[in-house]
């Protein structure tokens, strides 16, 4: 929403939220979408939206899991992970915001890969929601006042893979438990977005240099041609009962900026999704 060079243009004063939204053609002068249709697309936050037809796909029903796990943010784990964090069975992988859209993912993928899989998540209900429900080898609370040595703890033999959903200190910390060769997978940053003062940069970074490894920034759309592979998998896994999806499906919209910011309250579980 800032000013300034980014990855997409930044919504305007005035303009309709960008958003991702999953409903039904309610009516249609298109050849190829029919009344009735269920589509998704980038929509925005309203009742209703007018399209030419362009980016926007048919879907078996309007179900939040294709905003989530078999939608954008879904594509971003499988993405991010296999292609940039390269991990191999046996790897120590962490994600941070492991109990949030991407990264529950992201972890899932990883021990279906045969990973041992670290989540970094906001509170104890978030750390037993990633061990004993998506089968996370362990959680570490980056709230708790002994987060540095819990996250030493859970990785005794280094950090192979680092998927990064936060930045800030928690980047930093994990700097410090890096294994040789290790890949950073920078997909966000949701601790610097609101802040006010220039962001600080990673203290850390000589890791990098000391463990030769590698940190790599990526972003989704560059992976559109490649969209319905990673739709293949995932949408497998899930039918084989190796991936799980959560959405929090929240209602209203006059709720929406409230809503919004859940996200950056670390309120939400899984995706967040707005039903109006």
């Amino acid at each position: 929403m800032n000013e300034g060079k980014s990855y997409v243009p930044p919504v305007g004063i005035g303009e309709v939220m960008r958003a991702l939204g999953t409903g039904r053609v309610d009516a249609s002068n298109h050849p190829d979408f029919a009344v009735g249709d269920a589509v998704t697309g980038v929509f925005g936050v309203q009742d209703y939206a007018l399209s030419d037809g362009r980016g926007v796909t048919r879907v078996d029903e309007p179900r939040p899991v294709y905003l989530g796990t078999l939608g954008m943010t879904g594509f971003t784990a499988y993405f991010g992970l296999l292609d940039i964090g390269r991990p191999q069975p046996g790897q120590t992988v962490v994600v941070s915001g492991a109990a949030g859209a991407v990264g529950m993912v992201v972890g899932q993928i990883a021990k279906i890969l045969g990973c041992r899989v670290v989540g970094i998540a906001g509170g104890p209900e978030k750390c037993r929601f990633l061990t004993e429900e998506l089968g996370f080898d362990a959680a570490v609370d980056y709230r708790s006042p002994t987060f540095g040595g819990a996250l030493r703890e859970a990785t005794p033999a280094g950090v192979d893979v680092y998927f990064d959903n936060v930045g800030g200190d928690v980047l930093d910390a994990v700097l410090t438990r890096l294994a040789r060769g290790a890949r950073i997978v920078i997909c966000g940053a949701i601790s610097q977005y609101n802040a006010e003062a220039r962001p600080r940069g990673p203290s850390n970074y000589l890791s990098l240099l000391v463990n030769r490894a590698s940190m790599q920034g990526m972003v989704v759309f560059d992976y559109a041609p490649r969209y319905p592979e990673a739709l293949a998998a995932l949408s497998g896994w899930m039918k084989e009962g190796k991936l799980q999806s959560r959405e929090q499906v929240v209602s209203g919209l006059p709720t929406f900026p409230d809503r919004l910011g859940m996200l950056f309250r670390g309120e939400n579980l899984g995706k967040l999704v707005l039903e109006v």
